[in-house]
């Protein structure tokens, strides 16, 4: 049976510069992290809505795929299962990165995918009026609005990003996750370093929430002038 103890946080101030490292690392790990799904997503995006049924394809497998498995296990498939097929270790930095950039990627096609559609059809019929082609129709009017259409969706996206990454403490990364399981191995206290921690996440989150929609709300200004 286990005792019941008082909190004691004065635990916590001694290792204040690891668990700021660990917040480099978790901000670090989501902005490449996203980097990557945003690439993916706006290819994977444009594959599905392409004519050609082959592309389509491959779009609608990687989306369905990735968001149809857990995202533990896809970074388990990267990190254990790839160097059995390449024959060599992926570093467990690399592995996350790309793990957690895939699996993004398949979240912000729909988003980009949704956004390029809502975007109003007379825009490709003007913009085909004045000579453009297909390309520098999507390139130069239909993505430009279409950003401003899914900015508070990939916002979403990336809050979530940052929570998700906490996923890969499992395979010895040492973000933020991490760094309080060390803390807790060396103290031998879970709860007051998974308290820090959960408010450092909340901290993040929050403040790129309402950067984000102050932001928004610059956009939409500028839409009226």
């Amino acid at each position: 049976m286990v005792s019941k103890v008082k909190l004691d946080f004065s635990i916590i101030p001694r290792f204040i510069p690891m668990l700021l490292d660990g917040v480099r690392m978790t901000i670090l790990l989501t902005l490449m992290a996203v980097g990557i799904g945003v690439v993916l997503g706006l290819v994977a995006a444009l594959m599905k809505m392409s004519k050609f049924k082959l592309l389509r394809f491959i779009a609608s497998a990687y989306i369905e795929i990735i968001r149809g498995t857990p995202l533990m296990i896809q970074l388990y498939l990267v990190y254990f299962g790839m160097p059995q097929l390449i024959g060599f270790i992926i570093p467990d930095a690399i592995a996350s990165v790309c793990a957690l950039g895939f699996n993004s990627g398949a979240y912000v096609s729909e988003i980009i995918r949704a956004g390029i559609m809502s975007v109003d059809r007379g825009q490709t019929e003007a913009a085909y009026s004045l000579g453009m082609n297909s390309n520098m129709t999507m390139r130069y009017i239909i993505i430009p609005q279409a950003v401003k259409n899914i900015l508070p969706a990939l916002v979403n996206e990336f809050i979530t990003l940052i929570k998700e990454s906490s996923v890969v403490s499992v395979i010895g990364l040492t973000e933020l996750t991490r760094k309080a399981n060390m803390i807790t191995s060396v103290t031998f206290r879970a709860f007051e370093p998974l308290i820090v921690v959960a408010f450092l996440y909340f901290i993040l989150t929050f403040t790129l929430s309402k950067f984000m929609g102050g932001f928004e709300r610059r956009l939409r200004k500028s839409d009226y002038r």
